[in-house]
């Protein structure tokens, strides 16, 4: 387990950098469907800063470390005609498997909840992907059928204020 400093911060034309980094590694992407990572410049990552974090439903944090620098990202994005936030969390192999994944998942489920910006979340990892969903299931996310207005995809797992904080509540006691 990590024991460092986690910080989790807006993403900025500072982290712009690192974020090509990471969307660019074909380790992190493979779930995603790019094993060769995305292929993306400086140029287009300026392009979609412009439409980051303009209001508080859509927020994208990077995410750095004590001892390991720059881990990753995890953002949320809020879909208010159907009451349902999007979440997503992306780590670079240096940061994975201490903790630091649950920690910053945690916060930004955390942001959606106790901002009341939608009542339930989903993630929808890769079938392959076991250790998001392992993640996804310590932190309350539980397995549904997935709403027909959403892109079809192979997973939809749920997160509501109640199955979270139970969850966390498990996780501390």
């Amino acid at each position: 387990m990590y024991t460092g400093k986690i910080r989790i911060k807006e993403t900025d034309q500072s982290d712009l950098p690192n974020i090509m980094q990471l969307w660019n590694n074909g380790q992190v992407m493979f779930y995603s469907g790019f094993p060769r990572g995305l292929g993306v410049t400086i140029e287009r990552l300026q392009q979609w800063l412009t439409g980051v974090n303009q209001d508080i439903f859509s927020r994208h944090y990077s995410i750095y470390a004590e001892n390991i620098g720059y881990c990753g990202e995890t953002f949320y994005d809020i879909d208010r005609g159907h009451d349902l936030a999007r979440l997503d969390i992306k780590l670079l192999p240096k940061a994975q498997d201490k903790g630091i994944a649950a920690y910053t998942f945690s916060h930004v489920i955390d942001q959606v909840f106790s901002n009341n910006l939608a009542t339930k979340a989903y993630a929808d990892p890769c079938l392959d992907n076991k250790k998001a969903s392992k993640l996804c299931a310590k932190l309350g996310f539980v397995s549904k059928p997935r709403p027909e207005f959403l892109e079809k995809g192979p997973t939809y797992l749920e997160v509501t204020r109640d199955t979270f904080k139970s969850a966390c509540s498990a996780e501390s006691a």
